[in-house]
């Protein structure tokens, strides 16, 4: 991913944190937040493998990196899948016979009501873009 870094355009942060966030709530969130940290790293003719470069990209270029994270943390929330405790949660609560929503009915009724406002919050107030 990172050598083919340049045929993904200069993304600005506004449109990293929803590329990164859609990614995140439907894949894990590390290995999304990894793919797009060496994107970054490669969009700059840097390497995910020499720590001096990842070091130079989160002191020069942080607010690429706050983006990813963002996007990758709370969008990772989306769904079930998104982030590994979610699952375990979920399968604690059914063997303990507690209802809990399925796969749908979580997105409607828990993170379209109240995670997205807060991505749409956050995405406004630091990088001024729905």
């Amino acid at each position: 991913m990172g050598r083919r870094a340049d045929r993904l355009g200069s993304d600005p942060p506004s449109k990293l944190i929803w590329v990164t966030g859609l990614l995140s709530s439907t894949l894990d969130n590390v290995p999304t937040y990894l793919t797009f940290l060496a994107a970054a790293l490669g969009r700059l003719g840097l390497d995910i493998e020499q720590t001096s470069d990842v070091l130079q990209l989160v002191t020069n270029h942080s607010p690429l990196v706050v983006a990813i994270s963002i996007g990758a943390v709370f969008f990772g929330a989306g769904t079930y899948i998104g982030d590994g405790p979610n699952l375990m949660v979920k399968a604690i609560c059914e063997e303990s016979k507690v209802t809990t929503p399925s796969f749908l009915g979580y997105i409607v009724k828990y993170a379209i009501p109240f995670l997205l406002p807060v991505c749409l919050l956050i995405s406004f107030l630091f990088f001024r873009c729905p």
